[in-house]
């Protein structure tokens, strides 16, 4: 079931706001902070699927909670991505949206509907990202009494905003460009899906846009 356009635009508004918390001023990096899409592959056949919707092919691929992007691979527990390409004659274009995208898993009677690439910023995760050591507490002696029992365990210490900020854009510079396009584009739309993609055992990714209608196959 998708939003409702006010709740959907509340949520895209906190999210936002969650994405800029910490920067006071513009910097260069927000001049390109928009969706780009990925390198099309040279043709639907490199993708693990592809069908044609009217005369525009859409070819497609399963992610599952990882988050490939041209800088480096993140992830996230809270949705799953498919890295999607479409692709048309020479000179073609057409009007892309993520609203045109669902995706059926285990054959569900509902589809999930795809999601703005801002909401996976508050779950999203880099695996390469090493926090620092947590300094050890200052137990208590005997004559301070307790020992130092029944201290809280210490907070688990969080990535720099900064570098939250960073793997925010290469994300959202990797989402599906959105408006009226030339093809091929490429790039990543998002479903939330909290469950574990071993415990999926069907994939169908629907398309239905003004190209036309196709339904693809994918591998967990």
């Amino acid at each position: 079931m998708r939003f409702f356009p006010a709740l959907r635009t509340g949520v895209l508004i906190t999210a936002l706001c969650l994405c800029v918390q910490g920067q006071n001023t513009p910097s260069k990096d927000t001049q390109v902070n928009e969706a780009k899409g990925l390198p099309p592959r040279a043709a639907p056949a490199d993708y693990e699927a592809h069908a044609r919707a009217g005369e525009v092919t859409i070819a497609a691929e399963f992610k599952g909670h990882s988050v490939p992007t041209l800088e480096g691979t993140y992830t996230t527990e809270d949705y799953v991505a498919v890295e999607t390409g479409l692709f048309g004659s020479p000179g073609a274009r057409t009007r892309l949206s993520i609203d045109d995208f669902s995706l059926r898993i285990n054959g569900k009677k509902t589809p999930l509907s795809s999601q703005p690439y801002l909401l996976v910023f508050s779950s999203l995760k880099d695996p390469e990202w090493v926090p620092p050591e947590a300094p050890e507490s200052k137990s208590k002696t005997s004559f301070g009494g307790g020992g130092g029992q029944g201290e809280p365990p210490p907070t688990p210490p969080k990535m720099p905003l900064e570098l939250q900020r960073v793997m925010q854009q290469h994300v959202q510079k990797a989402a599906l460009p959105e408006g009226d396009r030339a093809l091929p584009q490429a790039g990543l739309i998002f479903f939330q899906y909290r469950g574990k993609t071993e415990h999926i055992r069907s994939i169908e990714l629907t398309y239905t846009g003004p190209a036309g209608k196709a339904t693809l196959t994918l591998q967990p």
